[in-house]
């Protein structure tokens, strides 16, 4: 369902990543430890232009792992499955293994 939404101009489609609140052996873990800001990017826009017309590209790229600002995206249901948009400059960073 997200692959036909596709973002306009620098925006990302983001799923954010929910981290578990229990560990495998079942001890709960604290609410602070859940609130990691992050997400996997599910479709980019073409980029935003310039004031002379050149083509920024999107500095992410789909299936990346990102980190997210606390506050901000908009929110939007497609399904069942909730995602965000964010403008390019609205992500804070890539997360690497």
């Amino acid at each position: 369902m997200a692959k036909r939404l596709i973002p306009s101009l620098n925006r990302v489609l983001i799923e954010k990543i929910v981290p578990p609140s229990k560990t495998n052996s079942g001890i709960l873990l604290p609410e602070k430890t859940t609130k990691l800001n992050t997400g996997k990017v599910v479709a980019v826009g073409r980029g935003a232009h310039s004031r002379d017309g050149k083509l920024i590209p999107v500095s992410v790229k789909e299936g990346e792992t990102v980190l997210l600002p606390e506050y901000g995206g908009t929110e939007v249901k497609l399904g069942d499955k909730e995602y965000h948009l964010y403008r390019d400059e609205d992500i804070l960073g890539t997360l690497h293994d």
